[in-house]
C-alpha cells in the first residue's frame, strides 16, 4: 500500500466537528480556521441526527469539492469522515474530493462490523481510525478477534480511538465532575485496551473529556495519558486544542535522558538522577519523545533547545 507518510502522533487533539455546520470550509480551511488545528473528524454518527443526514452529506460533499480544487499534497489539517454505516462511507468516497481526505473513522468497531468497512473501495491514501466503543471493547475473547483482523491490514490503521463515553453508556455510567477518566471505571479498561493492542504496534488515542471547561482537569488528564502511551487524544472543543498539545510538549529533563539513553557510546546500565536507564529497555520510549519534542516543542527548554535544534 502507498501513501504518504503520516504518523498517530502528528494528530495532536484531533476535534470532532459536525458536518451539519454550515461553515465547515470556514473553521477547517478559511480564513477562520482554527489556530493550531491538526486534525479532524468530519462527523456524520452520534453527532449527527438521523433527520438531519440529508443536509449533513450536502455540507460535507461541498467542503470535499473545496478540497478537490486545492494544490495536490496531504491536506492541513488531517481530515477524516466518521460515516454512520459502511453504506454511508461507500457514498462519500464517491463524492468528489474524497481521494483528498487523510482517511475514515470507523465508528463502534467490533470484529462482525469491521469486515464492511475493509471491503470497501479506499484509495490509497486514506488511513482508518477505528473506534473501540462498544461492549466487544470489553470482551477479551472479542479484542483479540478483532486485533486478528487489524493485523492483516495493519498499514492501514493509523489509530486506535478510544470512545470513553459510550464504554461508559454500555455500563449505564457517566464521568462524574471533576474526575479524569483514570479516576474511575474507565481506569482498567483503558489499561486494558493499551495492553491488548500497543504491544502489536497499534497506536492508540486518548478519550475525550467532555467537560470542555475545565482546562485544568484537562491537563491533568493529558498527563496520565501520556503514561498510558495515548500520545493523541479527541477533543470536542476548539479550546481543548492548546491545551491537550501544549501537555505533550516534553520537558527538557526527560529530553536529555531520552538522548542520554540513544546515544552510541550508551553504556548497557547507567544512573541518572537516581534513576536507572537502560538502553535495551527504554530506546522505544526515547525515540518516541524525540518525536514528542520534534512536533510539540520543549518545556523548560533553556538546557535541551540547542541540542534539538542541532540533531534536526
Amino acid at each position: 500500500m502507498t501513501g504518504p507518510p503520516v504518523s498517530a502522533l502528528a494528530l495532536g487533539a484531533t476535534l470532532y466537528v459536525p458536518c451539519t455546520r454550515n461553515d465547515l470550509a470556514e473553521v477547517l480551511l478559511g480564513p477562520r480556521r482554527i489556530a493550531g488545528l491538526r486534525s479532524a473528524v468530519l462527523c456524520l454518527e452520534d453527532a449527527v441526527l438521523e433527520r438531519d443526514l440529508p443536509v449533513a452529506l450536502v455540507r460535507l460533499a461541498a467542503l470535499l469539492r473545496r478540497l478537490a480544487g486545492r494544490e495536490p499534497g496531504l491536506c492541513e489539517p488531517l481530515l477524516f469522515v466518521r460515516p454512520r454505516d459502511a453504506a454511508t462511507m461507500d457514498h462519500v468516497l464517491h463524492m468528489p474530493g474524497a481521494e483528498r481526505l487523510a482517511g475514515f473513522v470507523i465508528a463502534k468497531a467490533h470484529a462482525e462490523s469491521l469486515p464492511a468497512y475493509l471491503a470497501l473501495p479506499l484509495h490509497d491514501r486514506h488511513r482508518l481510525m477505528p473506534v473501540l466503543e462498544t461492549r466487544e471493547s470489553l470482551d477479551a475473547h472479542d479484542i483479540r478477534r478483532l486485533r486478528d483482523q487489524l493485523l492483516g491490514v495493519q498499514d492501514r490503521i493509523l489509530a486506535l480511538r478510544i470512545g470513553g463515553n459510550d464504554l461508559l453508556q454500555t455500563m449505564g455510567l457517566r464521568r462524574a465532575a471533576g474526575r479524569t477518566a483514570y479516576d474511575g471505571p474507565l481506569a482498567g479498561i483503558i489499561a486494558n485496551l493499551v495492553a491488548s493492542f500497543a504491544p502489536w504496534d497499534f497506536a492508540l488515542s486518548a478519550p475525550v473529556l467532555e467537560q470542555f471547561g475545565d482546562l485544568a482537569l484537562l491537563r491533568e488528564e493529558v498527563a496520565r495519558d501520556i503514561e498510558h502511551g495515548l500520545l493523541t487524544k479527541t477533543a470536542i472543543h476548539p479550546d481543548q486544542i492548546a491545551v491537550i498539545q501544549s501537555a505533550l510538549a516534553v520537558p527538557a529533563a526527560q529530553l536529555e535522558e531520552a538522548r542520554l539513553v540513544l546515544a552510541d557510546d550508551a553504556p548497557a546500565v547507567f544512573a541518572r538522577n537516581g534513576v536507572m536507564c537502560e538502553p535495551a529497555t527504554h530506546r522505544v520510549w526515547a525515540e518516541r519523545l524525540l518525536d514528542r519534542a520534534a512536533l510539540f516543542g520543549i518545556t523548560n527548554p533553556d538546557t535541551a533547545a540547542c541540542r534539538l535544534a542541532a540533531s534536526g
